[in-house]
């Protein structure tokens, strides 16, 4: 008989599917890893079973004793699988954000779920990660996870996902794409895919409000902002996220992941995560970069049974803003399109003297800066130049460089018209990105008389 001892035996060796539909014969081959086949629907009961057994071996997790957590859901649902087969407690804490799906499961399975405010600071006593360290210092014979910063997390990935990956592919891999969540994944199967193919390029994917493409590309900390996908991004820097093992980190934007997820369903029959689907948007925009003869292959994370009371459901998608179709309210790109707006840019490097004199002969108060690469990497402020130089902490013959901050406000062209009151009330401008590029900067009274047009 081919009979596994229990459920736990069934976590890992996930399929390796080609994407058929969303490239062309001329694109770079994509490769969905099927990670939402695992008993809990997701990566992160590789995670899970990896941290408990080595906790247990440690004498860190005795019989009897109580899990506690901080959980986006899919960690808490690898853990609480566990549990229920080892004889643990659980305890979770989880974000408001997060679907009823994902918290009706873990009380399924017996765990106890606590719900805490999504939009305060990482650090505030009501935060989900806080509110677990509490619930473990009050809870005699606990043991803490965590995931976000745990060594553990990325070694789970180091042994299991990239040597699974490594031998599914025979090595013929080219990019890998993970979203970065806790960065465990990319951390571990990225540094060891590396280890064996120096050349293989790790691209990671952060959703438009994580603090993570920022910090990456200019080691300053942007100010976080909330954002719809669940599972990816983060307020805060994780000690689990390796940023050496990275080449290069992408922005999706929500409508980018809904809309990709939801494609990936009807014409391929993955029915994935928001997430997924927004690895999936990144990879498809490598291939057809890269064209014909690489390979990439990319993390599908979690199931998308967690998500059919949000973004599967047309009415949510309308009523949270998002674009289901070409009807209502239109897309950014519209305004574009009946708009031009022309982009002046900086460059890393470039004196401050003519960033300023740039700004004064084009009548603006802010440029976006690109690297050597051509790729916009911040963007350079008026009021930062001013304040650097009446401090003096700054010449006019310095490079603009150490003022360069994390771009905010980032809409895509598919972005609903909606989105950009949602910038507004956070940013004075929207920066439209398309394949890592700054296309427009569309300020308040552009979509004002470009709505009066329509009228």
């Amino acid at each position: 008989m081919n009979v596994l001892p229990n459920i736990l035996a069934a976590i890992g060796r996930t399929p390796l599917v080609r994407l058929n539909k969303a490239v062309g014969p001329e694109d770079a081959a994509v490769y969905l890893k099927c990670e939402f086949m695992n008993p809990g629907g997701s990566i992160k009961d590789r995670m899970a079973l990896h941290i408990l057994e080595k906790a247990e071996r440690e004498g860190k997790l005795k019989p009897g004793g109580t899990i506690v957590e901080n959980t986006s859901g899919n960690t808490g649902m690898g853990i609480a699988i566990a549990a229920a087969v080892k004889g643990y407690r659980c305890i979770f804490t989880m974000p408001d954000k997060m679907s009823t799906e994902k918290i009706n499961r873990l009380k399924a399975l017996g765990a106890t779920v606590v719900v805490t405010p999504t939009n305060v600071p990482a650090d505030s006593p009501q935060s989900y990660y806080e509110t677990a360290k509490r619930i473990a210092r009050e809870t005699p014979g606990s043991f803490y996870l965590n995931q976000y910063h745990s060594p553990d997390n990325i070694e789970a990935h180091y042994v299991t996902t990239g040597p699974e990956i490594w031998e599914q592919m025979g090595g013929a891999i080219d990019v890998f794409v993970a979203g970065l969540g806790t960065g465990g994944t990319m951390s571990g199967a990225g540094k060891f895919l590396k280890e064996k193919k120096p050349g293989v390029r790790n691209v990671g994917v952060d959703p438009v409000g994580s603090v993570y493409q920022g910090y990456f590309q200019t080691g300053k900390l942007p100010e976080p902002h909330v954002y719809k996908v669940e599972g990816i991004g983060e307020d805060m820097l994780c000690k689990a996220l390796d940023f050496s093992v990275l080449d290069e980190v992408r922005q999706v934007d929500d409508q980018q992941c809904f809309s990709t997820a939801r494609r990936l369903a009807r014409d391929e029959g993955i029915f994935a995560g928001g997430s997924s689907g927004g690895a999936v948007h990144v990879a498809v925009e490598l291939a057809k970069e890269l064209g014909r003869g690489k390979n990439i292959v990319v993390v599908l994370t979690d199931t998308g049974n967690s998500y059919i009371s949000k973004f599967y459901s047309d009415e949510w998608m309308r009523d949270n803003g998002f674009v289901v179709d070409d009807k209502g309210t239109g897309r950014v790109g519209d305004l574009l399109r009946d708009r031009p707006i022309t982009v002046h840019f900086a460059s890393t490097g470039q004196h401050i003297d003519e960033v300023v004199d740039a700004m004064r002969r084009h009548g603006i108060s802010q440029m976006p800066v690109k690297n050597a690469a051509g790729r916009a990497v911040g963007m350079i402020h008026e009021y930062d130049l001013l304040n650097a130089l009446v401090a003096k902490t700054q010449r006019f013959s310095d490079a603009i460089d150490p003022l360069v901050a994390p771009l905010q406000g980032v809409v895509s062209p598919e972005a609903s018209l909606s989105a950009l009151r949602d910038v507004f009330a956070q940013d004075n401008v929207a920066v439209v990105k398309e394949r890592e590029q700054v296309v427009a900067i569309i300020t308040k009274i552009d979509l004002i008389e470009f709505l009066a047009a329509r009228m």
